[in-house]
């Protein structure tokens, strides 16, 4: 799973590449944009979807809750309403420390190169 954005700082993002970010397919994305109203990426000509950077921090709290903690669209979306700084703040350590384990991971490949 690749959950972090490209560190360049692109305004919008197409539905396409919001969706291999995450690794789940576009028609997710826009069955969760009519559940979670923090989903609303701006529709261009054609509706034509185009997610910021903020849509993206949203989808990510929200793939943590349902693809990686098993909670039902119900439960993330209760989690939210209740304690959403609290989600965001877990979310965001659980993604930090999935980035550190990728860069000790790749240190020992290296090393083992090496060796």
């Amino acid at each position: 799973m690749e959950n972090q954005p490209e560190k360049n700082l692109k305004l919008f993002y197409s539905i396409g590449e919001v969706a291999k970010m995450f690794n789940v397919p576009d028609t997710l994305l826009r069955y969760w944009e009519k559940v979670f109203p923090s989903i609303k990426p701006r529709k261009a000509g054609r509706n034509i979807r185009q997610y910021t950077q903020e849509d993206i921090e949203n989808i990510r709290i929200i793939y943590h809750l349902v693809k990686e903690k098993g909670m039902t669209l119900a439960g993330a979306k209760e989690a939210l309403k209740k304690n959403k700084k609290g989600t965001v703040q877990t979310a965001e350590v659980i993604a930090r420390l999935k980035s550190i384990r990728e860069e000790l991971v790749n240190m020992r490949k290296e090393l083992e190169y090496v060796n």
